[in-house]
């Protein structure tokens, strides 16, 4: 079974100077790809990094952490990704579980010293060895690395410590909304399986061009930037930050085919000014997901840039357990998660793991070949990830119907559970988005001593807007939103809070909410 690394060498030969990426600081072909992950394997070998062990990898998006993922593969080491929004706490956790022995990373990100930072986490009795600093981004040619070589490497050593496609290649984290994050154990024939479905979904082909604006080290990212596009030998746009301008003048730029977003990010850019002078008319597809899709804002993204939402529902565990396709109709598309996947074995369980699928209504669970091989090195976490008898549970809730369409009702923690009744948050971010004054919103449990739970929503405004609560309930009767849904806490923030996956943080909201609704003495 073909590698990306094999496959990358192969579009070296045929297509060498065809672009790979597409990014802010220009393209890298697929020469360069190749090349550059080759050099990077060679420097990761002679450092003494011996196949098997674990290299964190702390990068901005761009061409360049595909470089060291790559590199890394070629040098037969398993990636630590870790997401770029990642702060210190997450670093040190992540590479503390992963065992980590080296970590790439720019000198600085953000405000974080990486440097300073791996003395202090090797200092601390972690089996980290070596830090690669990229001195300059490892897709540039002059990219140079502080370690420096201890031993010399041949082509046939290196050759021969290359990962196949069942090995263990990848780590990354569930995105840490709640607590501290676990690791996700990958392999690479589950995302060329996955590619497979997201060609036939979405009816690509190689002269599509791809923008993927997730992180590269998440699911999401990794199957729209690092697999499909390599894939197919399409190239892939990818933006060092994203932000909703920059990423609507690289559609218009770059002529991009298939995006691919969280529903914040494609939210941001219908909110962003820019989009109505912003040529989109080359865009056919998005796929979305990462989190509920607001019915709403899906059919305003159709109607006002022509192209089609699509979307994989499933986890960064799991992979894919349905989708939506072109043949779907619209009701279908923007309403449902899609049928289910075949190959998948989907089934409903409740909550002692018990299959309940001809209810219609339940936790799904699956035992097919998109899933991933449980958390690494996490006996405890392993243990509520499966049933009894095997099948690995997704953490959400959903509705099953007679055509096979899957309908998300929420996350098993993302129900408001007020006077006995369950609230689902995503039904009530999916109604007060409807309020035009509101740009993103995100409901958490408010807690109560009469009722147990509260419905509270926090919102971040369109600019020059404001809104009270009564405004908001106002709006919502108008509209016959059922009164359920009716938040009976506002809070505005000027930015919600992202998680390192680039959701929403609701981890955090949950806590601020505690905070607030805390007694003062």
């Amino acid at each position: 079974m073909q590698t990306l690394a094999t496959r990358i060498d192969a579009l070296a030969r045929t297509q060498p100077d065809a672009p790979a990426f597409l990014g802010d600081a220009g393209s890298l072909t697929w020469r360069e790809y190749a090349e550059r992950s080759d050099r990077f394997a060679e420097h990761l070998a002679a450092l003494g990094l011996t196949p098997g062990e674990r290299v964190a990898v702390v990068l901005p998006d761009g061409p360049g952490v595909h470089v060291a993922f790559v590199g890394c593969e070629k040098a037969g080491l398993v990636v630590m990704g870790i997401g770029p929004r990642a702060g210190r706490e997450e670093i040190r956790h992540l590479v503390a579980k992963s065992g980590a022995a080296a970590l790439v990373s720019r000198a600085s990100m953000r405000e974080l010293d990486l440097r300073a930072l791996f003395a202090e986490l090797r200092d601390s009795g972690l089996p980290l060895r070596e830090h690669v600093v990229a001195e300059a981004q490892l897709d540039a040619g002059d990219t140079c690395y502080a370690a420096a070589p201890r031993t010399s490497v041949s082509a046939a050593d290196l050759a021969s410590r290359r990962l196949g496609a069942e090995d263990l290649f990848l780590l990354n984290s569930t995105s840490g909304t709640t607590g501290l994050p676990k690791c996700v154990t990958h392999h690479q024939a589950r995302w060329f399986h996955f590619h497979e479905l997201a060609v036939e979904s979405g009816e690509m082909t190689p002269r599509d061009v791809f923008f993927s604006v997730l992180p590269a080290p998440f699911g999401f990212g990794l199957w729209t930037a690092h697999f499909t596009p390599t894939a197919l030998g399409a190239p892939c746009v990818v933006l060092e930050k994203f932000t909703p301008e920059a990423a609507l003048a690289a559609i218009e730029r770059h002529r991009v085919t298939v995006l691919a977003a969280v529903s914040t990010q494609f939210i941001m850019m219908l909110n962003s000014p820019a989009l109505d002078r912003t040529d989109l008319s080359s865009l056919r597809a998005l796929y979305t997901g990462g989190e509920a899709v607001p019915y709403e804002r899906a059919l305003e993204w159709e109607q006002r840039t022509g192209s089609l939402v699509l979307q994989f529902y499933g986890s960064n565990e799991t992979g894919a357990l349905s989708r939506t396709t072109t043949r779907d109709s619209q009701e279908k598309r923007l309403t449902t998660a899609g049928r289910l996947i075949d190959s998948m074995r989907v089934r409903l369980c409740n909550d002692a793991g018990e299959d309940v699928t001809a209810s219609g209504h339940g936790i799904p669970a699956c035992r097919g070949p998109l899933a991933c091989r449980g958390y690494y090195d996490d006996v405890a976490a392993n243990a509520k990830l499966y049933t009894r008898d095997g099948w690995m549970l997704t953490g959400d809730v959903a509705r099953l119907d007679a055509d096979g369409y899957f309908s998300i009702v929420g996350r098993t923690a993302d129900f408001i559970i007020r006077g006995g009744k369950n609230i689902s948050g995503p039904a009530v971010e999916d109604a007060v988005s409807s309020h035009p004054a509101i740009a993103l919103a995100a409901a958490v449990a408010w807690p109560d001593a009469v009722f147990g739970e509260r419905v509270c929503v926090y919102a971040e405004l369109r600019a020059g807007e404001s809104l009270t609560l009564e405004d908001l309930t106002k709006h919502l009767e108008a509209r016959g939103t059922s009164r359920e849904w009716w938040p009976e806490r506002l809070v505005v923030l000027g930015a919600l809070p992202r998680a390192s996956g680039g959701k929403v943080a609701k981890g955090e909201l949950r806590a601020d909410a505690m905070r607030r609704a805390a007694p003062t003495s």
